[in-house]
């Protein structure tokens, strides 16, 4: 498996390089955010909510699956479910809606919270959720969930890796906290890569890592 991250909540997930790989795309961002806009070809697109910085999916080349709704989805050997969740934490009365994907590709799972808003999952959302491999989770605040927010979450999961997204960016317009306040909170020496690449015998045994991924260019 291949992850790449293109800045905000966007990542480009892959099973394999070539024809016979598939490609996945999360929250595909417009020229607004700052950030150079994925235009390569997917396979598969998941939206987390219909806010401009989150459901360009028009950009992507080819004529992806596209996927902005709770349920239980398969391409090619890709599973995805989507959990219902709110954007803030007043039960979507301010931001409205918010999807979990869980996306189980390559045998690893991987959980993208999207602009979660709420201070703690439910019972209901963890149990739909399951084991987590790979977490993807918003630690800028503002619009999700703060660093502390994000690490209190982090241990209702317990996953064997996480990503931290939805962060300030030298590039990005939004004015929330840089990803340093959140490598603070969750007090774990970080490793910093290009992109992450690993099979399911590379996941951690015992504890937790931390990845920060460049932004992909």
């Amino acid at each position: 498996m291949i992850i790449s991250y293109l800045g905000h909540a966007c990542f480009k997930i892959q099973d394999k390089l070539g024809p016979d790989g598939v490609t996945l795309v999360t929250d595909p961002f417009n020229k607004k955010l700052g950030l150079k806009v994925p235009n390569f070809e997917a396979d598969v697109v998941t939206i987390t909510h219909d806010h401009e910085d989150h459901n360009n999916a028009e950009a992507l080349r080819g004529n992806p699956f596209i996927i902005n709704t709770a349920g239980e989805y398969e391409f090619r050997g890709a599973m995805v479910q989507g959990i219902e969740a709110f954007h803030d934490n007043n039960h979507g009365t301010e931001q409205g809606a918010n999807i979990i994907y869980r996306i189980e590709l390559d045998n690893i799972a991987i959980a993208h919270l999207g602009d979660l808003g709420q201070s703690s999952l439910t019972d209901e959302q963890l149990a739909e959720l399951g084991v987590i491999d790979i977490l993807l989770i918003p630690v800028g605040g503002k619009y999700t969930i703060d660093a502390k927010r994000a690490v209190e979450i982090i241990s209702q999961i317990e996953p064997r890796i996480v990503i931290p997204m939805h962060y300030k960016l030298p590039e990005t317009k939004t004015e929330i906290d840089g990803v340093e306040k959140f490598i603070k909170e969750i007090g774990v020496e970080p490793k910093h890569e290009e992109k992450l690449k690993l099979s399911k015998k590379d996941l951690p045994q015992e504890g937790m890592d931390l990845v920060i991924l460049d932004v992909l260019q």
